[in-house]
């Protein structure tokens, strides 16, 4: 093991001392980092700053750190739904302030050769809403050109006044990219973002790339095969593009998906991992040994993943039996302002999905696709299904139910499909519909789907299951 996978792994297994207890989940808002951002100004060698203003006047702050020549910039939640590295960051200032933990010397090398400077929850506006975009309706991450939100002029202004040596531009990724064509999750991508449309590679670039193979490699011990390279075409309106054009040095850090971890609990680990093992290479020069050709080498993200792959279900048409793929996708939908999720499932493809994978695979070979049975009494609201055996209307493969009132925040916990009264269920299977049916063999129930979950998947915790209602 070389001496940076050494250190990642102590920095891996040391960052509970670290984590910042105050985040749980990632649906934080603005008013959540304040008190957090407050407890650290003038702990070590940390300074807080206000260095903005959202459109809705929510203050984006600045954390510095270091006095070295080596001016870092880094930035989380350009997409306010995007929390997963402003987690990280605050790993990151914990570890900069703590001392006589056994990294004493990793951290006086960043900090005497390098001056951090980040900006967690560039988008408070667009946090608050847990959503992509800012209060004005616009991509952030595609105004570096007309520089039309106020956090966009912001970005634009440090990076030209700070100038620094390498930016970090934090993201999270759709969690059903793959690596490559190997049907494994993209834990983490990274890109070294073009400059120009040809894609060439400059001493600036160059860097990237190089940096990048470093946190590759000591990842790579951690989520072996899952790391992913995003792809490098050119876009003339991101911010990534055109500060590598600008002359600061670019690393995309795209955080997607993990089995288990809905949270991304896991993925804010290795980000800190990552971060750390990227500036102590800018602070001892290591990465200029790095080769562009492993770069390069890192598989490109796929789009072959499903969060649920059905295959060889039979389905009757027109009287007929046909052979089908059923790629199913779970969409995660906004409740109790923002906090909290609920989902709401999809049919997202069907037909022969041979070339795709799944988070979760059923091989449904012998069975057919029935419509689930609807209950047959109409009850008057949700907190009404509790007074039902639940578990036993399964079992008959009764989980429709219709409702005069559907309010969705008192659901039970085994999950079930709402309907309004005097709605039917649609037939299925369609694209596009919520996948609640199931499969049979030989007249036995042998998967209960619902809202694109089946009964017994270990998907199935947490309360989230149920997120429809029709």
């Amino acid at each position: 093991m070389t001496e940076a996978q050494d250190m990642a792994r102590r920095l891996h297994d040391a960052h509970d001392t670290y984590k910042e207890q105050t985040f749980t989940h990632r649906r934080f808002k603005h008013r959540d980092i304040i008190p957090v951002l407050d407890s650290l100004n003038g702990k070590g060698p940390l300074a807080i700053s206000q260095v903005g203003e959202s459109l809705e006047k929510r203050a984006i702050y600045q954390v510095t750190a270091g006095t070295g020549p080596n001016k870092i910039l880094l930035w989380s939640q350009m997409h306010g739904d995007e929390a997963t590295a402003t987690m990280a960051l605050f790993d990151l200032f914990n570890f900069l302030k703590a001392e006589n933990d056994g990294f004493d010397s990793l951290r006086q090398a960043i900090l005497s050769s390098t001056t951090l400077y980040a900006v967690p929850m560039l988008n408070p506006d667009g946090a608050e809403r847990f959503q992509r975009r800012t209060a004005t309706d616009i991509d952030m991450n595609r105004d570096a050109l007309r520089l039309q939100t106020p956090e966009g002029r912001l970005l634009k202004k440090l990076q030209q006044t700070l100038k620094p040596l390498v930016g970090f531009n934090l993201h999270d990724q759709n969690p059903r990219y793959s690596v490559g064509k190997t049907g494994k999750q993209a834990v983490v991508s990274f890109l070294a973002t073009a400059y120009d449309p040809a894609r060439n590679v400059n001493d600036v670039r160059q860097r990237s790339m190089q940096l990048i193979v470093g946190m590759n490699r000591v990842l790579q011990q951690f989520v072996p095969g899952q790391i992913a390279r995003y792809d490098d075409e050119f876009e003339p309106r991101a911010f990534g593009d055109n500060i590598q054009k600008w002359g600061t040095t670019l690393i995309l850090i795209e955080s997607g998906g993990y089995a288990g971890d809905a949270e991304k609990m896991t993925i804010r680990r290795l980000n800190f991992v990552a971060i750390l093992t990227a500036l102590t290479a800018i602070a001892d020069g290591s990465y200029k040994q790095e080769r562009i050709a492993d770069y390069q080498a890192i598989p490109e993200n796929g789009r072959g993943l499903f969060d649920l792959l059905i295959r060889n279900a039979t389905v009757v048409r027109n009287g007929k039996p046909v052979t089908m793929d059923i790629g199913i996708n779970r969409l995660e939908v906004n409740a109790d302002s923002a906090r909290t999720f609920n989902y709401k499932s999809v049919v997202e493809d069907i037909g022969d999905l041979s070339t795709f994978a799944g988070l979760e695979e059923i091989d449904a070979n012998g069975m057919t696709l029935l419509p689930a049975r609807v209950h047959t009494d109409v009850i008057d609201s949700v907190a009404d299904l509790r007074r039902l055996d639940l578990v036993a209307l399964q079992r008959e493969g009764i989980t429709v139910f219709r409702v005069r009132r559907s309010k969705k925040d008192n659901f039970p916990p085994q999950p079930v499909h709402l309907l309004h009264e005097g709605k039917l269920p649609a037939r299925p299977l369609l694209l596009g519909q919520v996948p609640t049916f199931l499969l049979k063999r030989d007249n036995q129930v042998q998967y209960n789907i619902v809202n694109g979950f089946w009964l017994d998947s270990p998907m199935n915790g947490a309360g989230k299951v149920n997120g429809v209602a029709e």
